[in-house]
């Protein structure tokens, strides 16, 4: 039996038909070369035959296809190089934050170029050292108040700018890191109801699929998140494909982000220490993320994220290393570890100023001097016996004349409270020329006092830390106040360094993805170019075979049936 007379061109016009939209979509591609987050598009065809035999059949009645069928418009996307691409954007968005607050931090304590704590600590030895020469001097005493005023100054400009670090990124983490955070997180459930409704009247919507993508890269340098499509029934025979976003928690429990339409929401307080996070999920389950919580009776800072710019920032506010326990040295280490050297300063220079108790005939004053329970220590002969009447050690007693005193009453000194004290600064009394008996050291100079303070200021000291919570101190440094500073300032350093340098291999090969995702998902104008060649010469083609399938009929209509005319 002859094929249909017409199935021929129907295969011709089929192939034109599928060439001609093949060169329109190459065309498409090619005009994007330079659109951000354009996703190269594919055209979909399957050969067309039928889908059922005769009943009957022979050798003679030989199946052959109608042609091809235009099945779609697809993507070239590899969901592996995207998931792969995600991981490693959330954890350069980690890394970034971290650099980011260290350079922050490097206006305050990176004194490279500038006269700062270390200079003015430099200053004050000096004057100390002119006032030894002629001690009691009250030009002198104030030249030395004066130098301490600096220092101090340098103190309360530093924390007050560390301060504003602290305000500005808390303010900033919740205007613009959460702000947009929701924002992204709802523009992709509203972008998914627009595909969703353009799949239904028949549009693929690659272009709205596309705006999705760069989102969802963005979302995933703010949050460690997985993508999973599936095909949701709207109909008989009808699905449409839908998005849902999750990320899993330090814990390995998966929270939905995003599901179809529904989203979730963050939600930052800022008002106190630590900041705390908290996220209302697709399901409208609100759970806590970042923040203190009691775990073994102890309030600890718990933390759920794993990576990304908000687990960066978080860390930032809320972590103090050693100090807290925790694994990053964030803000709350340089405050901590700065007001543990003023501490330090103020009370052993307070100390050093104490002068020794006398009478009304200018005799030190003296007292028994008491052991570990409390008691007077007796003193014994040599045989052992006791005197009659016993005998006691005997120590001095001092009166406080400290140098520095809190702006807010409490005992402990921290940059933003220490200020000179009322009585030094009004000349009730000034720098204590000799007090040898401090300590039960014995002296000859009338200038010991000052002398003692200037190897203060070149002898070791230990400086730690009170971490709460009934922990022991934690002790970041043992040396001289001068070399405490510049130990804050290298370990600023060696963070910055540290996170600079993990920063840089984070960027090279989130690069190296990038570049296989473009080589899979971006046009690249040869093998554009190719593919023009290649579908104009497809089209010619089947051009030719609807010439020849009409010639083969012109032959067939007019040149057979002629005999006996």
């Amino acid at each position: 039996m002859i094929r249909s007379t017409f199935a021929g061109f129907t295969t011709a016009q089929l192939g034109m038909a599928a060439s001609q939209r093949a060169i329109d979509l190459t065309g498409q591609n090619i005009t994007n070369i330079n659109t951000p987050g354009y996703t190269r598009q594919r055209l979909d065809i399957a050969s067309l035959n039928t889908q059922k035999g005769d009943f009957y059949n022979s050798n003679s009645s030989i199946k052959v296809g109608f042609g091809v069928e235009m099945t779609g418009i697809s993507q070239l996307r590899d969901p592996f190089l995207d998931a792969q691409y995600r991981s490693q954007i959330s954890k350069l968005g980690t890394t970034d934050a971290h650099v980011a607050g260290f350079e922050q931090l490097a206006t305050v304590f990176d004194e490279a170029t500038m006269a700062g704590v270390r200079a003015a600590l430099i200053s004050i030895s000096s004057s100390l050292s002119t006032l030894s020469t002629q001690a009691g001097n009250q030009e002198h005493d104030t030249a030395v108040r004066s130098n301490m005023q600096v220092l101090l100054n340098l103190f309360h400009e530093n924390t007050n700018r560390l301060h504003d670090i602290h305000d500005d990124m808390k303010t900033g983490f919740v205007s613009t890191d959460i702000s947009d955070l929701n924002k992204i997180l709802q523009n992709i459930a509203e972008l998914n109801t627009s595909i969703k409704n353009s799949q239904v009247l028949g549009n693929p919507a690659l272009e709205l699929q596309d705006q999705r993508n760069s989102l969802l890269d963005e979302l995933g340098s703010y949050l460690p998140i997985t993508v999973n499509y599936r095909n949701k029934n709207i109909g008989p025979n009808q699905t449409v494909e839908v998005l849902d976003v999750n990320f899993m928690d330090t814990n390995g429990e998966k929270h939905t982000l995003i599901s179809d339409e529904r989203y979730s929401t963050f939600n930052a307080d800022i008002s106190g220490h630590p900041v705390t996070l908290s996220f209302t999920d697709a399901n409208g389950k609100t759970i806590q993320i970042a923040g203190n919580e009691m775990v073994d009776g102890k309030e600890t800072y718990v933390e759920l994220l794993g990576a990304g710019t908000v687990k960066g920032t978080l860390d930032f506010l809320n972590k103090s290393g050693d100090f807290d326990n925790t694994d990053f040295k964030g803000l709350g280490y340089y405050e901590k570890a700065f007001d543990a050297l003023v501490n330090k300063f103020a009370t052993e220079f307070n100390e050093a100023n104490k002068a020794v108790k006398k009478d009304a005939d200018g005799n030190p004053i003296t007292k028994n001097k008491l052991d570990e329970n409390g008691d007077p220590i007796e003193i014994k002969d040599p045989d052992g016996n006791s005197y009659n009447p016993p005998k006691y050690e005997q120590e001095y007693e001092y009166e406080d004349r400290p140098l520095f005193e809190t702006s807010d009453g409490s005992d402990t000194f921290t940059a933003a409270n220490i200020k000179i004290a009322a009585n030094w600064l009004n000349g009730t009394y000034g720098i204590t020329a000799s007090n040898k008996l401090i300590n039960n050291e014995t002296g000859s100079t009338a200038d010991e006092g000052i002398v003692n303070m200037i190897k203060l200021l070149e002898k070791s000291h230990e400086f730690s830390v009170d971490p709460g919570n009934g922990e022991p101190p934690v002790m970041f440094f043992n040396g001289s106040f001068h070399d405490c500073f510049a130990n804050i300032e290298n370990t600023l350093g060696i963070d910055t360094k540290s996170e600079s340098t993990m920063l840089q291999n984070q960027i090279t090969v989130l690069n190296q993805t990038s570049n296989s995702r473009d080589g899979v998902s971006g046009v690249q104008l040869d093998e554009e170019g190719m593919n023009l060649l290649h579908y104009n010469q497809s089209y010619s083609a089947a051009a030719r075979l609807m010439t020849t399938l009409d010639e083969a009929l012109d032959k067939l209509i007019n040149g057979t049936g002629v005999v006996g005319r």
